[in-house]
């Protein structure tokens, strides 16, 4: 038994459909993208407070592929076998100076960006901490600035959106540490 020769409108010589508007079947994503590998990483960091007189947190700040100071929480990558928790403090501990503890969980956030031709689904666990000691610096290699910034203007301050939605925790969180 033979197959037909049959192609459904818009189908190449192949059978495949063709697409001229690049946009990968599945997923949304250009065809150049969808075909990319996809990569999972994982990276942990927090909003690190100073409640010594009226609440403040370290921020540090990047420039963006425009040269523009962009204001986050610092966070990074985990290392092999350690936890989530322990990567937050020695990552908050690189990028700030500051050393401190995790007094409870702030919340996860995930997104996608491409790097290296490769997809890259991000997911970042963020805690809440307290500040034992250190002082700000901002010798990361990653790091343009570092600066204490009062609690209540955190949320102004920082860039992304998903970052300030953790902010509404922290009020609750403290009545209870």
């Amino acid at each position: 038994m033979q197959r037909s020769q049959h192609r459904p409108a818009g189908a190449n010589a192949s059978g495949a459909r063709s697409n001229p508007t690049g946009v990968a079947a599945s997923g949304g994503y250009p065809r150049s993208m969808a075909s990319t590998r996809t990569v999972e990483e994982t990276s942990a960091g927090g909003l690190i407070l100073d409640r010594s007189g009226s609440p403040k947190a370290a921020l540090i700040a990047r420039r963006d592929r425009r040269g523009r100071l962009i204001w986050s929480l610092p966070k990074g990558h985990l290392e092999l076998g350690e936890t989530a928790e322990d990567a937050a403090v020695r990552e908050v501990h690189e990028e700030t100076g500051i050393s401190g503890k995790v007094l409870a969980p702030l919340g996860t956030i995930d997104f996608w960006f491409m790097a290296d031709n490769h997809k890259i689904h991000k997911t970042v666990h963020h805690f809440l901490m307290e500040a034992e000691g250190g002082e700000l610096s901002d010798a990361d290699v990653e790091v343009v600035e570092v600066a204490w910034v009062p609690l209540d203007e955190v949320s102004s301050r920082l860039r992304y959106a998903d970052e300030r939605k953790l902010l509404a925790l922290v009020p609750d969180l403290l009545l209870e540490y």
